[in-house]
């Protein structure tokens, strides 16, 4: 029965699912390899580049959820899962990033909407750099577990489907906003490049810390 048994249990279910929606900021709104590809995509993809990789995030997420609730996240937050994901990732958005860099000098203009293909699928960056972000899944093992565990104890089982939809809805979006934002920076060929090596750069700045971490167990970011 997902319904609160009476009117307080609703009103605590209803104050729990605005909790987790300001507790989702923490993550969602952080500087981030998500945000800055979600930017670099959508200096010519618009909001729906942004839509297009909260889905391919959803598509990890959701799961991961799932896996969190059933007490499966255990194996994931190990040391030696954490370092190769921080290795896969870390060359994951270096390759990304070279690829950006690499779009920004062939770039000639916008007219007739450019070579779309050039840039990696919205859906496959955001599959990709979440599935391999350790520290989105230690997000999800640690800060998100106590809220999952609370809302099992609201709902039972189909209660992470509330649960989540009231985290998701906030990546979709801050990520269609962030597209929508730099896109509009897109109308001149000079700051469209200058945009794109900007973020490449991100990228590769948040690379090389995934792979020091891997290496080392410490940041060289300060994030």
């Amino acid at each position: 029965m997902l319904a609160p048994k009476n009117l307080a249990d609703e009103k605590m279910s209803l104050g729990f699912l605005l909790k987790i929606s300001l507790i989702s900021c923490s993550g969602a709104l952080a500087p981030g390899p998500l945000t800055a590809a979600t930017a670099a995509l959508g200096v010519k993809r618009g909001w729906r580049g942004g839509f297009w990789v909260g889905m391919g995030h959803m598509l990890v997420e959701a799961p991961l959820v799932l896996l969190v609730g059933l007490g499966l996240v255990v194996a994931l937050t190990s040391r030696m899962a954490v370092v190769g994901l921080s290795l896969a990732g870390g060359f994951f958005m270096l390759g990304f990033a070279a690829l950006t860099f690499r779009d920004a000098f062939k770039f000639k203009g916008l007219e007739g909407g450019g070579e779309g293909g050039r840039f990696s699928s919205p859906i496959l960056v955001g599959v990709g750099l979440t599935a391999l972000n350790p520290f989105f899944i230690i997000w999800w093992g640690t800060v998100g577990a106590p809220l999952i565990l609370e809302g099992l104890g609201y709902w039972g089982l189909p209660g992470l489907i509330p649960l989540y939809a009231a985290h998701v809805w906030l990546d979709y979006a801050w990520l269609s906003l962030v597209a929508h934002l730099t896109s509009l920076g897109g109308s001149r060929a000079k700051i469209y490049r200058a945009m794109l090596i900007g973020f490449s750069i991100f990228l590769v700045v948040f690379g090389v810390d995934f792979v020091y971490y891997a290496l080392t167990e410490t940041h060289l970011l300060p994030l």
